[in-house]
């Protein structure tokens, strides 16, 4: 075991550390976007958004 071979596992090992968090945030912004559509489906909205005009002053 040389030098070369410590540095290609510790590039190995850190790709495969990168992927797993990527992956993990893709997962999770899938899990909030779902989140987020059933909150609105039952009527709850997002402060962000624009507000409904209903006539009251």
């Amino acid at each position: 075991m040389g030098h070369g071979f410590y540095i290609t596992v510790s590039y190995g090992v850190s790709g495969l550390i990168i992927a797993v968090v990527l992956g993990w945030i893709w997962l999770d912004g899938r899990a909030r976007q779902r989140e987020l559509a059933e909150l609105e489906a039952s009527g709850i909205r997002r402060r962000s958004s624009a507000p409904v005009k209903d006539g009251a002053a």
